[in-house]
């Protein structure tokens, strides 16, 4: 860019110049200075071309499909919860009314070892539970896109809590055989994530199994899912934010996760802060010269005026909010003024597979792509939220929609004909 006032300048006075005059002073120019004018311009490009960050691509993605056999109706789950060690009768009532009021359903599924009575929590259930959801997501994925495990050059692999050694990417550099250079990272405590503790009652009620592997590249050839751009907002630096999910012992020496009653006002703050960040990157003109003259207005005119919110389904098509719960849910919907149609990834997600953490994301992009509702050209907002706190956002547009309409290879291959459906505020049983 720098270059093109120079260029023009050089084109205009080489217009002033006579055929013979320019002629000329070509042949009085020395070797050296030819070779400069040359060298010097693709040296510039090439350096920019090595320097430009480079586009980041989405081949496919897989999520790991619960069998029937982990279900887990509400009916079991209090009748578990009852013969529990750590639980009183207060603590099975307290998570009844909870599940009443969850949005989840009634085929939600825990890892097998949560069956038992009393569950185990021993470390070799924790790997046999990591291998099971893991390997079955990354086979799926690697099927899909026929991608031989000796050509991934990075392994990335996110689990909040649970973080034994070796690794999970050891254990998946293992089981692969993946290269000697492969370049690989284990990231913990980053999500939110907890396993079923009986000191903590929130996480015993929402958190379920699940999980997904998503393979990206820097080529685009085979590309499904471009990604547009990621905001990351880190309210950690406050106390309140930092404290507001956290894990640790209660009086009785049982590990958990504390979730704090400031915990939406916390999310609201960091999504807030997201929003802004987010907002000129993706939305249109007009959008931004309406949120312009509304700042503008409360700051010169009247601080009393109601501050514009942006509406950002100029910018986006399909929404995919983090399944955490029904109340992040609603308060998403109304900040962002989404439809209920809008928000329907989300809650059937949360419905059908509870809150599985950071795949959630992906079990919703499953469902719009099951529903048939994905187009080429269509852009695609993912929010989600994490201990520390966090507010983490990626917009990706859609280059090739799946080939197979209705998720006959998904996670909601065998029950998307039967949602929508209705969730009460309250559902009983």
């Amino acid at each position: 860019i720098a270059a093109v006032p120079f260029a023009a300048s050089a084109l205009l006075k080489a217009a002033e110049l006579g055929p013979e005059e320019l002629l000329a002073r070509l042949r009085a120019l020395r070797p050296v200075h030819m070779f400069l004018a040359a060298f010097v311009p693709a040296a510039a490009a090439a350096v920019y071309l090595k320097l430009r960050p480079r586009a980041v691509y989405m081949v496919d993605y897989a999520c790991f499909r619960t069998s029937p056999s982990c279900r887990v109706p509400f009916a079991a789950f209090q009748e578990h919860a009852r013969v529990w060690p750590g639980f009183d009768e207060r603590s099975v009532r307290f998570m009844s009314r909870l599940l009443e009021r969850s949005g989840l359903g009634e085929e939600t599924c825990l890892p097998y070892a949560q069956h038992y009575i009393p569950p185990s929590r021993d470390l070799e259930s924790s790997r046999a539970e990591v291998e099971l959801i893991v390997f079955s997501a990354i086979d799926d994925l690697l099927a899909k896109t026929k991608v031989a495990p000796e050509d991934i050059d990075i392994l990335v692999v996110n689990c909040s809590l649970f973080a034994p050694t070796p690794s999970f990417a050891d254990m998946i550099v293992n089981r692969y055989n993946l290269r000697k250079d492969v370049r690989n990272v284990h990231l913990a405590g980053m999500g939110c994530s907890a396993g079923l503790i009986s000191a903590m009652l929130l996480p015993n009620c929402l958190f379920r199994m699940g999980g997904a592997a998503v393979l990206l590249s820097t080529n685009g050839a085979n590309a499904r899912f471009r990604l547009a751009r990621v905001v990351r907002t880190l309210t950690g630096a406050q106390d309140g934010a930092y404290r507001c999910v956290y894990q640790e012992e209660d009086d009785r020496g049982n590990v958990g996760i504390n979730l704090s009653k400031d915990l939406m006002s916390v999310a609201g703050e960091a999504l807030k802060a997201n929003i802004t960040a987010m907002g000129p990157l993706v939305l249109p003109a007009s959008e931004q010269l309406l949120f312009a003259l509304s700042f503008i207005a409360r700051k010169v005119v009247n601080r009393g005026i109601k501050p514009y919110i942006p509406d950002f389904r100029t910018a986006f098509e399909h929404f995919c909010i983090h399944a955490g719960g029904r109340a992040v849910i609603d308060e998403l919907q109304r900040s962002l003024t989404l439809s209920d149609e809008q928000v329907e990834a989300s809650r059937m997600t949360l419905h059908r597979f509870g809150n599985t953490s950071s795949s959630s994301l992906w079990y919703e992009l499953a469902y719009v792509e099951a529903k048939g509702r994905m187009r080429k050209g269509d852009r695609v907002w993912m929010i989600g939220f994490g201990s520390g706190f966090k507010c983490n956002s990626a917009a990706w547009e859609c280059i090739r929609p799946p080939a197979a309409p209705g998720g006959a290879d998904g996670p909601w291959a065998a029950c998307v004909h039967r949602y929508p459906v209705d969730i009460p505020d309250v559902l009983k049983h």
